[in-house]
């Protein structure tokens, strides 16, 4: 690997002296670094190394011992690349093979042959991709690095797949232009309709010239990616066909050199073999297309112009990617909105099906948050910008939706063992056929055409795109159902789900708890809610916001805090004007010596209709006892009901309250309630639902479910809520409604279904046509002839439409109800 160079950032440099110290530091004391020049005025330092022998790691602990600090880069990355080049899944293999093997700083590498992706986690500091795809390249195949250009037209992904598939077209056709009038002539000579022309001298001549193009122009690729593949250490696919066709071809030329051998000529079998499987491939990657068709759907609605107000009051049309954070977008009636963003001006309903799946328009009024690529209805809209550019929730989406396509389900690892062992066990089973049937027959053209079917029936690109393909589709589907997976594994695992555990608040309810009660103790009166709301107002909790907006609809403005302390799951404790503040839970104040059999009773009767009840003490003394009611979802009852259907347990799962949580159980049909639960023990109760070995699914929207999303067997975060829970999760539902749940688990099921159709099909089909290629249905006289004898060219035939059937297969999870 050749000299790295890199500029970092120096801490802790006083003077011209210090810089020429680290300058020393690390060209004398640090074995493999060519040359450092540190700029003490920009407080960089330039640093030439040979990352064979030297990590930055290493060169930054050298700078420290000398008193300085370099600020490091990044330790990992993770790309998604498309790759172009592979035939079938060996190739995949071997594509994360030499990369992990010859890429130093290849830290993980998994290549999704159905997507042609490569999902790549490296070190930034040791290689970078350009490295990578160079690695790849002396492999044999390509990576197509991005070019940072916001014009789809000059996509490089794009016209690298466009110009391979124009590639594969052309070569097909050149096939079929040359293979028809040798299979006319063939067909013709069987059925007795052509004269002894058709065996003459002069016609094998002709047919050579007609099968040779084909052989080495058409087929060409079947040899480069074969001889690629061997030399790499894995025989794939290409190596069957090659082999294949090449025994047809080469046995056919010498017959013809020396007509002592017979007078059967082969070349319409080996030009046949190779335009069939040409088909195959150019049906396969265009059903291969449609399996990407959901990301590339989602990619087309970005909107790719924006018109944002100027100081002067005048509109400008910028490329949307342009669009800067915190100016004012203006969106007009039957727009796409280009960003993310805040109204800040003008009322309107917005079509937000693209996010949600939800069909029904959203109204949005100054305040409410608008997603870019959703559709303005209505009225004329004015929105600050937040999210632009990749940090929209469309590019993110994106990005999540590649992220798991690019990941292998666990389930792929049969198809993967079998595939590695594959094709050497293919050429021994060819290569037995071809012995027993000329040892048993005494010909050896005839064994020849069996070990010739053989190889080119048993290509193993069914097995490998079975459950790639279905992967693609299911989590494409989810996208647009506003269902993200955040891998593959997620997917598999929601199918297996017995339990699902529910948060409460923002969760089965609307997350919009009102202050409904409130109870004076003693001297307490509003001052006691003046000074609480005051408290509440430091805290995003539901409950404190509940407290605070019920202050001001009372005419009450919270004043200015001192001190803020809050414990999760409790409560808070603060200062205002002068006065300690504590609210929380009634059983967290009994503990701290702050409670009276008056607060206690009135607090289980509040409780008691199915109210969250807190407390509020002032400087020592109990105050005020205030209830807050949050009302459930519309359809949480319905969403309950369906997983009830499938078999799988409800749960709620909460910090709040008995009473509370058992009052909105009651009203959306759950049965099992556990309440009063710290984060902590959340975490614990999942852990001891699936000690029981239940499977158990995590549905949650606060910072305080992230434990319990991270423990469950499958976590499943609501999009609104908090970003660290969604961080913590396997599933993210993108809007507010919890009835992705229960559709999340049938999608899941759906494409495990699918994936084990297609694994059962690429099983049955090599395990039934590859002995019946090697003749062993020779004796049943009962069967028609064609089966008997399979002609290798049926046999290629029969390759390439197992590959499409899988894939077609796959694509029926795009239109199947869910």
């Amino acid at each position: 690997m050749a000299v790295k160079e890199v500029d970092l950032p120096v801490v802790g440099m006083s003077c011209t002296r210090c810089a020429a110290n680290v300058e020393r530091v690390l060209q004398k004391k640090v074995d493999g670094v060519e040359s450092a020049r540190v700029n003490f005025a920009a407080e960089t330092a330039h640093i030439a190394y040979d990352p064979k022998k030297v990590g930055l790691p290493a060169i930054a602990e050298a700078v420290k011992e000398a008193g300085f600090s370099l600020v490091l880069p990044e330790s990992k990355r993770h790309a998604e690349i498309p790759v172009v080049g592979m035939t079938c899944t060996r190739c995949a293999a071997n594509v994360e093979r030499v990369l992990l093997k010859k890429a130093p700083g290849v830290e993980k590498a998994a290549v999704n042959f159905a997507s042609e992706t490569l999902s790549v986690d490296y070190d930034p500091s040791i290689i970078d991709l350009e490295q990578m795809a160079k690695v790849v390249h002396e492999a044999g195949f390509d990576l197509v690095l991005p070019s940072g250009q916001d014009d789809q037209e000059a996509d490089p992904e794009t016209l690298a797949r466009q110009a391979e598939l124009a590639a594969q077209r052309r070569y097909f056709w050149t096939g079929v232009a040359l293979t028809l009038p040798l299979f006319l002539v063939h067909i013709g000579h069987a059925l007795g309709l052509l004269g002894p022309w058709a065996m003459s001298p002069w016609y094998g001549w002709c047919a050579f010239a007609l099968a040779t193009p084909v052989q080495f122009y058409t087929g060409w690729g079947f040899y480069e990616g074969g001889w690629k593949s061997v030399k790499a250490g894995a025989a794939n696919m290409d190596v069957l066909v090659a082999m294949g066709a090449s025994a047809a071809y080469f046995y056919s030329v010498a017959a013809l050199l020396f007509p002592g051998l017979g007078p059967q000529l082969y070349f319409e079998t080996s030009a046949m073999i190779i335009t069939l499987i040409k088909l195959g491939k150019l049906l396969e990657a265009k059903a291969k297309g449609q399996a990407g068709a959901a990301i590339r759907k989602l990619m087309d609605l970005a909107p790719k112009k924006a018109r944002i107000l100027q100081d002067d009051g005048t509109e400008l049309e910028i490329p949307a990617g342009s669009v800067k954070r915190d100016q004012t977008v203006m969106v007009r009636p039957g727009e796409s909105i280009p960003v993310d963003g805040v109204v800040v001006g003008g009322v309107s309903s917005v079509d937000e099906s693209l996010m949600t799946g939800e069909s029904i328009p959203v109204d949005k009024a100054d305040g409410d948050k608008v997603f870019g690529a959703t559709i303005n209805q209505q009225g004329l809209l004015k929105i600050r910008a937040i999210g632009v550019g990749s940090d929209t929730a469309l590019s993110q989406i994106i990005r999540l939706v590649r992220q798991a396509q690019g990941s292998k389900a666990p389930i792929q690892r049969l198809a993967d063992s079998v595939a590695a062992v594959f094709v050497p066990s293919i050429i021994l089973i060819a290569l037995a056929t071809l012995a027993a049937w000329w040892i048993h027959s005494g010909l050896f053209v005839p064994a020849m055409v069996r070990m010739t079917a053989v190889l080119v029936i048993a290509c193993p690109c069914a097995l490998g795109l079975a459950t790639p393909t279905a992967i693609m589709v299911g989590t494409g589907r989810g996208a647009t159902m506003g269902i993200l997976f955040r891998n593959s594994e997620a997917l598999e695992t929601a199918h297996k789900i017995k339990t699902v555990m529910f948060d409460k608040t923002g969760t089965i309810t609307q997350g919009k708890p009102r202050l409904t009660d409130t109870y004076y103790l003693g001297k307490g009166g509003t001052e006691t809610l003046a000074l609480a709301a005051a408290a509440e107002n430091a805290s995003e909790h539901p409950i404190a916001k509940a407290v605070v907006q019920g202050a001001r609809d009372q005419g009450i403005t919270p004043a200015e805090l001192t001190g803020f302390e809050s414990f999760t799951g409790f409560g808070i404790k603060a200062n205002v004007q002068g006065k300690t503040i504590v609210v929380g839970r009634p059983d967290w104040l009994d503990e701290l010596g702050l409670s009276s059999d008056q607060a206690k009773a009135k607090a289980d009767e509040l409780s008691a209709q199915g109210k969250t009840v807190i407390l509020a003490a002032v400087d020592g003394e109990l105050c005020g006892v205030f209830a807050v009611s949050d009302e459930e979802k519309p359809g949480a009852a319905q969403v309950v009901a369906q997983l009830k259907s499938m078999d799988i347990t409800p749960v709620m799962l909460t910090g709040d309250n008995q009473k509370a949580a058992e009052a909105i159980a009651r009203q959306v049909g759950i049965e099992r309630v556990i309440a009063e639960v710290l984060p902590e023990t959340k975490e614990q109760a999942i852990r001891g639902e699936q000690n029981k070995g239940n499977l158990v699914a995590m549905v949650g929207d606060g910072i305080n479910d992230a434990p319990a999303l991270a423990r469950a067997d499958l976590g499943i975060a609501i999009g609104s809520g908090a970003d660290v829970a969604m961080e913590a999760s396997d599933v993210t539902l993108v809007g507010n409604e919890i009835s992705g749940v229960p559709r999340s688990i049938a999608l899941s099921k759906a494409t495990m279904r699918t994936i084990k159709q297609n694994l059962f099909w690429a099983f049955f089909y090599n395990v039934l046509l590859v002995p019946l290629a090697a003749g062993a249905a020779q004796g049943f006289m009962w069967l028609p002839t064609v089966i008997r004898e399979l002609h290798p060219a049926m046999a290629a035939g029969a390759m390439a439409f197992s590959s499409v059937t899988v894939v077609l297969n796959s694509l029926r999870l795009a239109k199947r109800r869910i």
